[in-house]
């Protein structure tokens, strides 16, 4: 998956631009169709009250210019082309040079040009005029009409366009769009003098010419300023983007008892330089911002109604975004035991801690001496920026070098995917609830590390006909029966049903959002050889193969929750995601085969770390990473022990790849040992780092 932020503004399909001018042309002679008999009567008395207007406040120059314009036949046909004609090669030539050199601000400008010209529409029904030269009892010359001028009202090319349009004046509204658009994009003064001048013209053409009445100039600004603040207000609503609803969902799940937020903790490896301060921590960041747009956002204040939206953050805290503390355990102080307690217990803290949503929903803490010499570096997101993949895909901006992680693919064709979507609802529909509902959590968090060796992994996935999240599911559920038979039996009576996220992001796709669905999976529990349970489990998992209820998760979690209420949609995500659908979230993740460093310093071990969903006793990440599947085990720890269940998930590891090697299939190669696994969870380990290799 890659992620620009710097590429190019695309442009709007042509077609498209050209359809939408010709239906706001559309608009405009609708006007004209469907107005009745007493419609130029009433524009003669809105044209005579306007001139009384005029008169009152002394303004009243038409009739006077008009005269004076009437000798002079040069002056004549140049003020005729110049109403005819320029005010319209102005507009489509500054739109067409945008949509060519600038297409983001050509969406802009576009966008106000439409409502510019809807808003003049709907005067032009609901206030029509005349303009002075239809009057002949005000003795106005139409010098338009008289020189039959090319493509103006005397020619037979409009003779049928909407003459009781004079407010306000398009011709001055126009060439003053054109202005303003010019000086918004600080086109240089020529540039601006050249268009005031044009506009100056067009007021004057408008009132010699008799077609316009000063007023009508005049009226022409505030429709303008309407216009562009119109666009203006929706472009801040854009840009205080509204927050999709499958993001806000972990908003309205989010309580006390389960911060809602995803990341990472990577640990150090020790060089000679040392570990990066906390101010090089931050310098760094610092620089990365333009490629983490979300990292310079907050939420807008939540109310009760309005759908959550992004807005810029008016300044980073950095003293609180990235900063450092020291690991701690009230357990033996020095040895390994302690070190692997001091990383577990530092991330139990921060998964513990909400975000507040008063700033932007991230934050980065270095950890020290979590062992002899290394420094840990926690990565958090909350889960509404991003989902577990994106989230990697924004920790790697800040690691070196810059690689692609696996993108996804380009879903089936819209009936496909219609046809698989209505499938996969009536599969959701008929998925039935777990075999027993958990009462509440606490607030407890247990937090405990393995690494697997992903060569082993793969080899017991191949050797069993099954894939590697099969194998991550059966480890879970095996590790969850050996360490806590009663739990297992009396509490989940036999099943643990699993939520697996399963990515659905198309190539190119942004890292922010979530771009995943779930999908349910009930892992059987019980006294049973380890191999049994990796067969029934990957009986199970087929459902993850096929495409029917991804599909209908995430058009229930992207469009229906869409639709609803903000209510509603707070009601439903409380509903779902918690003990009554779900005992546990296990995700397996890609992640880099190479390996990366932060400011230099190589990394040790990766840890992926996963929010409990409210009431569930259980989630577990699973992230490839260098030849290593890196576990991040988060429990409720007044339910579970995670140090006790990741110490089985290396035995059951172990023993499968035992059990692969006796059967004379399978990895053939070392795998780790239980041992093993327990001294890389403490970020411990007897072999040379290979990460120190160029």
């Amino acid at each position: 998956m890659s992620v620009d932020t710097d590429r190019p503004a695309t442009r709007p399909p042509i077609g498209r631009e050209l359809a939408a001018g010709l239906a706001v042309f559309a608009v405009y002679l609708l006007v004209e169709l469907l107005a009745g008999p007493g419609r130029r009567a009433v524009a003669d008395r809105n044209a005579e009250a306007l001139l009384h207007f005029e008169q009152w406040l002394h303004i009243d120059v038409e009739k006077a210019l008009n005269e004076w314009m009437e000798p002079h036949a040069l002056l004549t046909v140049l003020a005729n082309y110049e109403y005819a004609f320029t005010y319209v090669l102005s507009a489509f030539l500054l739109l067409a040079w945008l949509y060519v050199k600038h297409p983001d601000d050509y969406r802009r400008a576009r966008s106000s040009f439409i409502v510019l010209n809807l808003l003049s529409i709907a005067c032009f029904a609901l206030f029509p005029v005349t303009p002075p030269r239809l009057l002949p009892e005000l003795g106005y010359v139409d010098t338009v009409a008289q020189g039959a001028t090319v493509g103006s009202w005397g020619s037979p090319l409009v003779s049928h366009a909407n003459q009781l349009a004079a407010m306000p004046s398009l011709h001055v509204a126009w060439a003053l769009w054109v202005s303003v658009v010019l000086a918004r994009l600080s086109r240089g003064i020529t540039v601006q003098i050249v268009s005031a001048i044009h506009v100056a013209i067009t007021v004057l053409v408008i009132v010699v010419t008799a077609n316009h009445y000063l007023v009508d100039a005049v009226a022409a600004v505030p429709f303008v300023w309407a216009s562009v603040a119109l666009v203006d207000w929706h472009h801040g609503r854009r840009r205080a983007a509204r927050v999709p609803s499958a993001d806000a969902f972990f908003l309205h799940v989010e309580s006390d008892t389960a911060p809602q937020h995803v990341g990472g903790m990577v640990v150090l490896a020790p060089t000679g330089t040392g570990s990066p301060t906390v101010d090089e921590v931050r310098a760094h960041v610092r620089d990365q911002l333009g490629n983490l747009p979300r990292f310079t956002q907050q939420l807008a204040p939540l109310t009760t109604w309005r759908r959550p939206r992004w807005v810029a953050a008016d300044d980073i805290d950095w003293t609180w975004h990235v900063t450092e503390r020291t690991a701690t355990d009230p357990g033996e102080k020095n040895g390994v035991e302690h070190a692997s307690a001091a990383l577990s217990r530092a991330i139990a803290d921060l998964a513990a801690e909400r975000l507040p949503l008063d700033r932007p929903l991230w934050r980065i803490v270095l950890v020290r001496e979590i062992s002899p010499g290394r420094t840990g570096l926690a990565f958090l997101v909350h889960h509404c920026v991003a989902d577990g993949i994106g989230t990697v895909v924004q920790a790697m901006e800040l690691l070196r070098p810059r690689i692609e992680l696996p993108s996804g693919h380009a879903g089936p064709g819209a009936l496909k995917t219609a046809a698989a979507t209505v499938a996969g609802l009536a599969q959701l529909a008929t998925d039935g609830k777990p075999a027993a509902k958990l009462p509440p959590g606490s607030a407890a968090r247990g937090f405990s590390t393995a690494a697997l060796d992903l060569a082993s992994v793969r080899a017991i996935a191949k050797s069993n006909g099954a894939r590697v999240t099969d194998v991550v599911l059966t480890v879970v559920a095996e590790a969850v029966e050996r360490t806590h038979p009663e739990f297992a039996e009396s509490s989940l009576r036999g099943k643990m049903r699993a939520s697996v996220p399963i990515m659905l992001r198309e190539p190119d796709s942004a890292a922010e959002g979530n771009v995943t669905a779930a999908v349910m999976l009930d892992l059987p529990l019980g006294d049973m050889p380890v191999r049994e349970r990796l067969a029934r489990i990957s009986r199970v998992s087929t459902r993850l193969r096929t495409p029917t209820r991804a599909l209908a998760s995430r058009f229930v979690m992207a469009h229906v929750l869409a639709a609803l209420p903000v209510p509603v949609q707070r009601w439903f995500a409380r509903t779902v995601y918690g003990p009554s659908f779900l005992q546990a979230v296990v995700s397996n993740m890609p992640g880099p085969t190479v390996p990366m460093t932060f400011m230099d310093a190589p990394l040790d071990r990766v840890v992926p770390i996963l929010p409990l969903a409210p009431d569930a006793p259980l989630a577990l990440g699973a992230l490839s990473w260098n030849g290593e599947l890196g576990i991040g085990l988060a429990v409720d720890g007044h339910v579970l022990d995670a140090t006790a269940l990741t110490a089985a998930m290396s035995d059951v590891v172990d023993a499968l790849a035992d059990e692969g090697a006796q059967a004379g299939v399978g990895y053939s190669g070392p795998h780790s040992s239980a041992s093993n696994m327990r001294a890389l969870s403490r970020g411990e380990s007897s072999a040379e780092p290979k990460y120190l290799r160029n």
